[in-house]
């Protein structure tokens, strides 16, 4: 079902902060910078040979992320996996008993079609399923 590690996502305070960091002190490449509204984030994606570090800046007080910082701080929040089929690979998810938090496929800006499970599922750690485009 997985076919590769799309990214790994990390919760920062402050992009521009963390980018001295994740692009000056590493020398990795950004590969790109946006804000997802839906989510209530700006995201910094940078790459790492086939996948990439999502470094994520909660862009209001109340979103799910500002929540996540506040109470657990900066670090690691999810790992995404590419799937090829994600409505295939959701009902064998809960056929296994995993619990989703995202009932049904939602579409990013970007097309990508996504979905998470519930870190109860995966033994404490929150996992995003992202279908690969062809």
């Amino acid at each position: 079902m997985v076919e590769s590690i799309d990214h790994i996502a990390v919760v920062v305070r402050d992009l521009d902060e963390a980018l001295t960091f994740y692009r000056d002190a590493l020398s990795l490449e950004v590969t790109e910078r946006r804000e997802v509204p839906e989510e209530q984030v700006a995201i910094a994606s940078l790459s790492i040979g086939d996948t990439s570090i999502e470094l994520v800046q909660p862009l209001h007080a109340e979103s799910g992320i500002a929540r996540f910082l506040e109470k657990r701080g900066e670090g690691l929040h999810h790992i995404c996996l590419n799937v090829k089929d994600i409505a295939t690979a959701m009902a064998q998810l809960r056929d296994a008993g995993a619990d989703l938090i995202t009932k049904s496929p939602r579409t990013g800006v970007d097309g990508k079609r996504y979905a998470f499970i519930h870190p109860k599922s995966a033994h404490g750690v929150l996992l995003e399923l992202y279908e690969r485009s062809e």
